[in-house]
């Protein structure tokens, strides 16, 4: 698929199959997902793949409200989404590089995180992006390590739906020359 096409068709799947999506596939979204840009190239975005029904169950009646509970109960697969932490907009001695101070981490973070989702759907697995849950109880279930951060929770599967087209704005609402 192109590049193009596979942005203009990828949805936010929160229906899914029970089919299970199996590690090469992950490792190979991943692998895909390591060459999205970053600052200075920090790469700093890492992944848990959650396939422990147990952990996942944990992560949906603890840290989520009942519609992303429903999501993650149907999904296969969540993979959480972690940055290391004080490295994406820094300077070697800790002091911010711009104003935005800390702001590029979830920056980076989220063009991984789209760079995952659209190699997910090239692969012909569907994925929903989560934010709405407890990041703290979660990160603490997930044993995310010190000096690193939970950003997102992706539900991913096989898609057991077909979501339209979101009605989307006009160029010129979106763009403006000067």
């Amino acid at each position: 698929m192109d590049a193009i096409t596979c942005i203009k068709t990828r949805r936010s799947i929160r229906k899914f199959k029970s089919d299970k999506v199996s590690p090469e596939i992950i490792k190979d979204i991943v692998l895909t997902a390591s060459y999205a840009p970053s600052w200075k190239n920090t790469q700093t975005t890492r992944y848990i793949a959650i396939t422990d029904p147990e952990i996942k169950d944990r992560i949906s009646k603890e840290c989520c409200g009942a519609h992303n509970q429903e999501i993650i109960d149907g999904a296969p697969m969540l993979v959480a989404t972690i940055i290391v932490d004080k490295r994406s907009g820094f300077e070697r001695d800790g002091s911010y590089t711009t104003s935005r101070e800390d702001n590029w981490q979830a920056f980076d973070n989220g063009v991984a995180t789209q760079t995952f989702c659209l190699a997910a759907h090239e692969k012909g697995l569907g994925t929903v992006i989560m934010g709405m849950y407890d990041i703290d109880k979660a990160a603490e279930i997930l044993d995310v390590p010190e000096g690193q951060l939970l950003m997102a929770l992706i539900a991913i599967g096989y898609p057991d739906e077909d979501p339209a087209v979101p009605k989307k704005k006009t160029v010129e609402d979106l763009l403006k020359f000067s």
